[in-house]
């Protein structure tokens, strides 16, 4: 009985010891991307760029479909008394999908801001990610969590200042100073080029 409980206690100290191994080598990171956004060369193009396509591309649509709706309203008005009713009833689903589809703009044209907002903003977070990914392998981060999605860890790193600096960016000199004072080094990787917001459609 003595040499069993000897047996567990020890398989229980290996145990505890393992994990405790384990946690000292774990290694995890905090990272927001869109701290890194911000900084990104040509980002506030994308705001100009958003602000043109709701005036050349959303805007002209909901005019052109207030004229249709009011178009065909006409039409239907002027000439349902001599329609036959499968034309009238036709005309009709049309007239409510149009009506429909205008009561909702502000939805559909919120949706079509988000998409294009993606679009545009898809190259900068193409090089952030590649950066970012270089960082891991390089780091050997077990974990990385956003900044609101982790809510403690013993001991912890904040990959912002490694990251801007594998991207070599400008940089305002504040942000520079810290990456030097953390002793980051930027040599031996690949500068890439500005990020260009895509030109618009």
């Amino acid at each position: 009985m003595k040499k069993v409980i000897v047996l567990v206690a020890a398989f229980g100290l290996t145990m505890v010891m393992a994990g405790t191994s384990m946690a000292q080598n774990i290694k995890i990171g905090i990272f927001d991307e869109q701290n890194v956004l911000a900084l990104m060369p040509g980002i506030q193009k994308v705001d100009t760029l958003l602000n043109q396509y709701m005036t050349d591309s959303l805007n002209e649509q909901r005019d052109y479909a207030i004229s249709e709706f009011k178009r065909k309203d006409s039409i239907f008005k002027a000439d349902s008394a001599k329609m036959n009713s499968s034309m009238k009833s036709i005309m009709q689903r049309d007239l409510a999908d149009q009506f429909a589809k205008l009561q909702n703009w502000q939805q559909y044209q919120n949706q079509m801001m988000q998409q294009k907002q993606g679009q545009l903003l898809q190259p900068f977070y193409d090089i952030i990610g590649k950066a970012f990914q270089e960082v891991m392998a390089e780091q050997k981060y077990n974990y990385v969590f956003k900044p609101d999605a982790l809510l403690y860890a013993e001991k912890s790193e904040e990959l912002t200042l490694r990251v801007l600096a594998k991207m070599k960016i400008p940089l305002p000199k504040e942000i520079q100073d810290q990456i030097k004072a953390l002793g980051i080094s930027t040599s031996g990787t690949s500068n890439p080029s500005p990020a260009k917001a895509p030109v618009k459609h």
